[in-house]
């Protein structure tokens, strides 16, 4: 699963945005090192094609504003596409979470050890995400996730869907809707550029945000 992450490299961030578009002063980054559902961050999606990315502030925690049921963090890749839940959304709204690395717990443990992962370069990760509007009017997202790849298998059986920056154009693109041309031409981040490292329990605290200390290896 996918349920802490970091965002917290305010240059890699502003020149992720000015690559795709967004005028990166309007949207300050506040470094994040235990981003918890929850909570609003900053999402991006395109609402019309062929035109610039939008930077959204969204609630992490999905649920449509017909919706009933809780609301949940994550969306498995399995079944975001044909979920009724997930399914309108995966069609026509797609995002991306920016993000520095993010948190798994090893449930072999007593107590559960967090992992901060990462790329091994410190490149930043972009998780795939969908949203939608809640009964407020405002936006809610969920991550997606998927099987573990490479070293992340090692902490946890799920992990958010990375995706490569050189196809997000087309993840984003509001006019793809097919799903089978989806999974063609949207690319994972290669799983041979993840590593982690252990880090301190003091991340299970949501309240514990703006220590950088939080993501030292244990």
């Amino acid at each position: 699963m996918c349920g802490r992450f970091a965002a917290y490299d305010e240059k890699a961030y502003t020149e992720f945005l000015t690559r795709l578009g967004v005028t990166a002063d309007d949207h300050a980054m506040v470094p994040r090192f235990n981003v918890a559902p929850g909570t609003w961050c900053q999402v991006v999606r395109r609402v019309v094609a062929d035109t610039p990315p939008q930077v959204k502030e969204m609630w992490w925690g999905y649920r449509p504003a017909w919706g009933k049921a809780s609301q949940p963090i994550n969306a498995r890749v399995e079944t975001v596409a044909t979920s009724g839940y997930f399914k309108s959304a995966f069609q026509k709204r797609r995002c991306l979470v920016y993000a520095d690395g993010w948190y798994e717990w090893d449930k072999a443990t007593t107590p559960k050890q967090p992992y901060f992962l990462c790329r091994k370069d410190r490149k930043p990760l972009l998780l795939a995400g969908i949203y939608t509007e809640r009964d407020d009017g405002k936006l809610g997202f969920a991550i997606i996730t998927e099987p573990a790849r490479g070293a992340a298998r090692e902490i946890h059986d799920r992990m958010p869907v990375l995706l490569d920056e050189e196809r997000i154009e087309s993840w984003l693109d509001p006019d793809l809707t097919d799903r089978e041309v989806l999974r063609n031409v949207v690319k994972h981040l290669k799983a041979d550029q993840i590593t982690y490292w252990p880090v301190s329990t003091r991340i299970n605290r949501p309240s514990q945000e703006g220590d950088e200390s939080l993501i030292n290896p244990a």
